[in-house]
């Protein structure tokens, strides 16, 4: 009660303060610009049998999130963010492959400029086989009425122009308001539907029926005990002592429980769901055989089964480890450490402190993997428990927004603290 009484002043401070308030007007401007751009469909479409065909697949609608809800009304910003997250993930993949990238990793803002620069362009190509995929895909569905070359063209050149436009808006989010860009865009798909959901779940519910409350209530209090477990993982962090003998200083190398962040669902929702997906598909070809162990295949690894979810949980763990294998390398910061006279209180510098670093990093894994890998399962495992479906926005939306919420509050405190301390000084 004391965090959330402190965070609503600060809150209400920020407010008050002149440049926060500038930055979080422009912050609001360009979220309304893009809730707008997220409501202009793409003409040949049957929104209806869309959206029925998303609620049904994890998989597209983990990728509506990314899109910042976009996709699922198939605007002309439908494949929104994905591509540009699908770029920067192969950039950080390059990274371990070629030596000039990793060098321009390591040049501080003018590497990042160019990297950034190397992400847009790659972005182009990864939207261009999204669009084309997406088109096959809701081809087989019947919801595209129009399928000739001119309309491809047009949706695809449109639906490309749209991603660049959501980078856009989130590097002016970047530049001149409060936030991630591209992460504020995000909470704000997710956040919009909330209310949607809620409406939809009191229309179909009977509340003359005592089950129906107590299922709300679960619900409830499922939910607080997520938000809660998320914060308190997001917020921990194993901190290494560092000792610095020229200077007589000592600090702290801080190593987050959640290190890899979300990626790690993201890359094992799209293989959790690819039998399934794959499985629907097959089930239409003529062959009787093919389709029938087609079929059966997608409803063993239908969405919510059990088999589904431990496999699901699994695929995240193992992602975890290697996604922060990618992003937490032991060897360079031994050397970092080593160059700036830095060592670890009873370890030796060089590959000694690189094996602890390694040691220490593993532990901590293993308690944001199984940590990001029940956050995978807990919207199947809600429903199953509730039975309510309307309100069950996944886990990782969750994750998305409570972070976006921690971040958030960071930097409103430094905008707040640079304030005061510049009303001090004049």
């Amino acid at each position: 009660m004391n965090q959330l009484t402190k965070a609503l002043s600060l809150y209400i401070e920020g407010i008050k303060t002149p440049i926060f308030r500038k930055k979080l007007l422009i912050t609001l401007g360009i979220l309304i610009l893009f809730r707008f751009i997220a409501h202009v469909p793409v003409p040949g479409v049957n929104l209806a049998l869309l959206q029925r065909f998303f609620s049904q697949n994890q998989l597209l609608s983990l990728l509506d999130i990314f899109s910042g809800g976009t996709l699922a009304n198939f605007s002309i910003a439908a494949l929104g963010l994905n591509p540009y997250i699908n770029a920067s993930v192969m950039m950080q993949l390059l990274g371990l492959v070629f030596p000039q990238i990793e060098e321009l990793q390591k040049e501080g803002e003018y590497g990042r400029a160019k990297i950034n620069q190397y992400t847009r362009i790659a972005t182009i190509p990864f939207a261009i086989v999204n669009a084309l995929g997406m088109f096959a895909i809701l081809k087989s569905q019947n919801i595209i009425t129009t399928f000739t070359p001119i309309t491809i063209v047009a949706m695809i050149v449109s639906m490309v122009a749209g991603t660049m436009i959501m980078i856009f808006l989130g590097e002016l989010i970047n530049t001149f308001g409060v936030g991630n860009g591209i992460s504020m865009l995000i909470f704000a798909g997710i956040v919009s539907r909330l209310p949607t959901g809620f409406l939809k779940t009191l229309s179909i519910s009977d509340f003359n029926n005592p089950q129906t409350g107590l299922n709300m209530l679960i619900f409830a209090l499922l939910a607080v005990a997520l938000v809660i477990g998320i914060v308190m993982v997001e917020e921990a962090v194993l901190r290494i002592p560092i000792h610095y003998a020229k200077r007589a200083q000592v600090t702290y190398l801080p190593i987050k429980v959640n290190t890899a962040g979300v990626m790690p669902i993201i890359f094992a929702v799209s293989l959790a769901t690819a039998p399934s997906l794959i499985g629907q598909f097959l089930g239409k070809v003529p062959n009787h055989l093919i389709s029938s162990f087609a079929l059966a295949l997608a409803d063993f690894f239908k969405t919510g089964s059990y088999v589904y979810m431990v496999f699901y949980f699994f695929l995240v763990i193992g992602f975890t480890f290697f996604y922060t294998s990618v992003i937490f390398k032991p060897k360079d910061i031994a050397d970092e450490l080593r160059k700036s006279g830095g060592f670890m209180p009873g370890i030796r510098p060089g590959i000694a402190t690189e094996k602890r670093l390694q040691f220490l990093i593993n532990r901590v894994i293993i308690i944001g993997a199984v940590f990001l890998g029940f956050i995978a399962v807990a919207p199947s495992v809600v429903q199953k428990i509730t039975g309510i479906t309307t309100l069950t926005i996944g886990g990782t939306s969750v994750l998305i927004v409570v972070s976006v919420v921690i971040e958030l509050t960071r930097r409103l405190e430094n905008v707040v603290q640079m304030y005061n301390y510049e009303k001090i000084s004049y």
